[in-house]
């Protein structure tokens, strides 16, 4: 059994086994399954805590941007800029409507998209920016928006790993025309199985998606549209319902751990969030010269430890289709050779903290 393991959903659990037990018994009594009471509770109560004005759970973080490229008219022949470093499910939803996915490279102090970048690969097929708030550090969205204003694209903010972060203290995902959120159960709030969201103050948007992940329809057999089946299922809005009311405590103690772990990491590079980011801290990620090395060394010492994301999506092989290939994106590719996600968790003690640091500092080098 590790000493300290990367994250404790056990831990988590346990803080809230009679609410869950609660949900999960109502779900069963209810037969709703699919929707249904529990999800619409739960999304006027996300929206109420995160923020925004329309929005509607679905079956998982990918599906919501598969639906935000098809609500914002993305198709075939159109491109989308999306950052070189991400998980690859911001990009497939791209390939999935038919569009084209455009890499740019990550800017060295912050790693976050690179706008003078962007510009360099616009084209007259440009339709779209996706900007992620990685790790839960928001990227800065008024210089994005303006960016998206001047070139006439459409924004869809990837927020997988960022809720209840803001920029400037307005809440990520409201600045863009639509945004999404995953609740796989590793997120910072996390269902016991797949889910998702799509938020938009668009209500407009909003009639589109509501109806899309349902077949295209508003009444049972009359269907208006091809759509898909997105739906969240009923028992995972009953669980992330019962999670919500822990959010922010959570989200605070990211906070003081971070503060921590930063506070003990001074000589160590790591991922820092800008100064008007109001950052949710999803995974705290060092950079290190041996990282094997270093994650040998846990695995002998019973920490757990991961990698978040170690291949650029340029090196990805189903981009070669694109013409994408190694060498071609010095920062990112670098960054991502380096850094390493150390265990982080609300429910981690300084404890487990000062065991991990002590370790790390045996072998780790900057």
């Amino acid at each position: 059994m590790e000493k300290v393991p990367f994250m404790d959903l056990e831990a988590q659990f346990k803080s809230l086994e009679r609410q869950l037990r609660a949900a999960i018994e109502e779900t069963l009594q209810s037969r709703a399954f699919i929707k249904g009471p529990a999800v619409e509770r739960f999304n006027k109560n996300f929206l109420k805590l995160h923020g925004g004005r329309f929005g509607t759970g679905c079956s998982n973080g990918t599906s919501a941007i598969t639906v935000a490229l098809r609500a914002l008219g993305v198709g075939a022949g159109d491109e989308v800029l999306v950052p070189n470093h991400t998980f690859f499910g911001t990009l497939e939803p791209v390939v999935e409507v038919g569009a084209k996915p455009v890499l740019i490279e990550i800017d060295p102090e912050y790693h976050q998209i690179d706008l003078q970048d962007a510009a360099r690969r616009l084209t007259p097929k440009t339709k779209a920016i996706i900007p992620v708030h990685l790790y839960g550090l928001p990227e800065p969205m008024d210089e994005i928006m303006a960016f998206a204003r001047t070139h006439s694209l459409k924004v869809i903010e990837d927020c997988a790993q960022a809720h209840l972060a803001k920029w400037k203290g307005q809440p990520v995902g409201t600045f863009g025309d639509i945004a999404t959120f995953s609740f796989y159960p590793g997120k910072n709030l996390g269902a016991y199985g797949d889910a998702g969201f799509i938020l938009t103050q668009d209500e407009k948007l909003f009639d589109f998606v509501n109806r899309y992940i349902d077949h295209g329809r508003r009444d049972k057999y009359l269907h208006e549209f091809f759509g898909g089946n997105f739906r969240m299922d009923g028992m995972q809005g009953a669980i992330l319902d019962a999670k919500l009311a822990k959010m922010t405590e959570w989200t605070k103690r990211r906070r003081e751990l971070a503060k921590a772990y930063d506070e003990r990491l001074k000589d160590f590079s790591k991922l820092k969030p800008r100064a008007e980011a109001e950052a949710v801290y999803h995974l705290y990620v060092v950079e290190v010269a041996n990282r094997d090395q270093v994650m040998a060394h846990f695995k002998a010492a019973g920490i757990g430890c991961g990698v978040h994301y170690p291949v650029t999506m340029n090196c990805q092989p189903a981009m070669a289709q694109f013409g994408y290939m190694a060498g071609q994106f010095a920062v990112s590719e670098k960054f991502c050779s380096r850094i390493l996600s150390l265990p982080f968790f609300p429910e981690m003690t300084l404890e487990q903290m000062n065991f991990t640091v002590t370790e790390f500092l045996k072998v780790a080098k900057s």
